[in-house]
C-alpha cells in the first residue's frame, strides 16, 4: 500500500523544478510515492529530469523541510518477460511498486 503523506509544492521549489526540467506544469502536491510509512523522508515524483534514467522528486521530512533531489530511476523490473519497470528511484527502501499486492499503482497516478 502507497503512503498516505501529501505534500503542497512550495512556490519557489516549483519554480526551480521547471527551469530544472523541460516540463511546463509542476503539480502543486505530490503524495509520498514509498509504500506506506510513518517515520522518515517522503518522495514525491515531480517530473523527469531531462538525463536519460533520472527524475525529479520532491523530498521531505516534517512539514516545514523540503528540497529538490534528482534521483537515478530504479532498474528493477518484475519477473517476467514482459515485467513491469519499478516506479521508483535506485536504492529506495521496501518493496518496488510491482510489488504491491493490495492495489494497482501506474508511474503516472
Amino acid at each position: 500500500m502507497r503512503c498516505a503523506h501529501w505534500r503542497g509544492v512550495p512556490l519557489d521549489l516549483a519554480r526551480e523544478a521547471r527551469e530544472k526540467s523541460a516540463a511546463q506544469y509542476i503539480d502543486r502536491a505530490v503524495q509520498c510515492q514509498l509504500s506506506a510509512h510513518d517515520e522518515g523522508e517522503h518522495f514525491g515524483l515531480l517530473t523527469d529530469a531531462g538525463a536519460y534514467g533520472t527524475a525529479l522528486w520532491l523530498r521531505w521530512h516534517g512539514v516545514d523541510e523540503a528540497e529538490l533531489v534528482v534521483l537515478p530511476d530504479c532498474p528493477v523490473a518484475a519477473p517476467g518477460s514482459d515485467g513491469e519497470g519499478c516506479c521508483l528511484f535506485a536504492d529506495h527502501a521496501k518493496q518496488h511498486t510491482w510489488e504491491d499486492d493490495l492495489e494497482e499503482v501506474s508511474c503516472t497516478s
